[in-house]
């Protein structure tokens, strides 16, 4: 590199500015999503694709965009298609910038699926613990009486 020149972690190159990209916060939170529903931890991940999990970590939260080849290998580790990674997205992302909580932060900028409760250990738990029910019949007894028991609940608030 040239005396002044810009590294890749200089302001030079990329053109970014310390903010992430609120479609790249969008997509590292959907890898999240997906790596956390699949019981993985971000070192497994990084491990199947050839990366640390600190690198992991900074798709997960936005700060480092990912690469066309690295999201389709994330897609195959995680057994989603690319759109997946796009999906929900809202209109308002589009374009816009998004805070990137600093390197000690644990939770990710909220924006589309992570704002609901499917950002939530719970929810990630119960979806866990639903498919490891083998018995397709049961399985679908189960969701019948959660969505009774979610009805009823809905109904004794209003």
């Amino acid at each position: 590199m040239q005396a002044g020149g810009k590294g890749r972690g200089g302001a030079g190159g990329s053109g970014r500015t310390g903010r992430a990209s609120a479609i790249d916060v969008h997509v590292g939170s959907r890898v999240r999503m997906r790596r956390t529903m699949k019981g993985m931890s971000q070192e497994k991940l990084g491990e199947a694709i050839g990366l640390t999990f600190q690198q992991i970590q900074k798709y997960e939260r936005g700060t480092n965009r990912i690469g066309a080849s690295r999201l389709y290998d994330l897609s195959r580790v995680l057994d989603v298609p690319v759109s997946f990674f796009f999906d929900d997205m809202p209109e308002a992302v589009d374009g816009k910038e998004a805070t990137v909580p600093a390197e000690g932060g644990s939770d990710l900028p909220l924006t589309g699926p992570e704002a609901d409760a499917l950002a939530k250990e719970e929810t990630l738990d119960f979806i866990r613990t639903y498919f490891n029910i083998n018995d397709a019949i049961l399985r679908r007894r189960v969701f019948e009486v959660t969505k009774a028991a979610a009805a009823a609940s809905r109904m004794r608030i209003k």
